[in-house]
């Protein structure tokens, strides 16, 4: 794990625009929200694809890559105070607070636009139709049928009781697109998988999107800001719906366990049993922070 983070960090370095480049200001607010923090999860979901793909780790640098700028993208236009309103992301000050608003607008859209440059400029696939597949899997996923539809769905939801099941189709478009994402660009990145196994990797990857966001409701409720990087507390505050508001603190808990071996069970008819998928599952479900 600690080689894929510091090899995608590598990747975000040279990908992203230099600091001196004109707009220094922008191109700087650009690296500050993408390096140096998080745990690079849907990264090293790509890579454990990819390997499982036999795909050249070059090719998933890029697609990882792309993946990951989404991502912080979206992060850094949650924050600002038309959406979350937060003041520390990473255990530092959120874009807009560090910079100003109307930078974190342009750092959000500038990273949109560059993951899917990254995607597109040079050959990640063996077939080209593959390729422009890829791009349309991402584009699906950010967009309004993933996870900007998702986020759309949180702010209408702010203050309401959801359901169990209408909490996981919002999660599914807002946190699990990006999610499956990462593991669909990863393996089409490499070609040493059927169309069946394709299909087991989207199941694996749907079961633990759905298990990162109960994780991650799991620790506002029960961490400390210090610990999480980010504000503590912040969904009960904003009396937002969560499955742990919902369900309470252990059958949310208990609802990650059975979700982390629903995406295991996933993986049993890929080669190796999934391979480093495995551990990262456990790594989603477990991790503390």
């Amino acid at each position: 794990m600690l080689d894929r983070q510091s090899r995608i960090e590598q990747a975000l370095h040279a990908l992203l625009p230099a600091p001196e480049v004109a707009p220094a200001r922008l191109h700087a607010a650009m690296r500050y929200a993408v390096l140096g923090g998080g745990k690079r999860v849907r990264p090293l979901l790509a890579y454990g694809a990819g390997e499982l793909a036999g795909a050249d780790p070059q090719r998933v640098d890029r697609a990882a890559a792309a993946v990951e700028m989404i991502h912080a993208y979206s992060l850094v236009h949650d924050d600002m105070p038309a959406m979350d309103n937060d003041v520390l992301r990473r255990g530092k000050p959120t874009v807009h607070v560090e910079f100003d608003e109307a930078t974190a607008l342009l750092v959000g859209d500038s990273l949109q636009s560059l993951a899917f440059q990254v995607l597109a400029e040079i050959k990640l696939a063996d077939d080209p139709s593959r390729q422009v597949e890829m791009i349309g899997m991402l584009a699906r996923a950010g967009g309004s049928r993933g996870m900007a539809g998702g986020q759309a769905i949180d702010l209408a939801a702010t203050g309401l009781s959801l359901s169990v099941t209408e909490l996981e189709f919002m999660h599914i478009h807002k946190t699990g697109a990006l999610i499956r994402a990462s593991v669909a660009l990863g393996a089409r990145c490499g070609g040493a998988l059927s169309e069946a196994q394709l299909d087991s990797l989207d199941h694996f990857s749907k079961f633990i999107g759905l298990a990162f966001q109960v994780v991650d409701d799991v620790l506002d409720a029960d961490s400390s800001t210090a610990t999480l990087g980010k504000t503590a507390g912040k969904d009960a505050e904003n009396n937002k719906p969560t499955y742990v508001s919902v369900l309470g603190l252990e059958r949310a808990r208990k609802l990650a366990r059975e979700l982390r071996d629903d995406a295991l069970d996933a993986l049993a008819s890929l080669p190796r049993g999934g391979g480093h998928l495995r551990e990262l599952a456990d790594f989603v479900v477990l991790r503390k922070f």
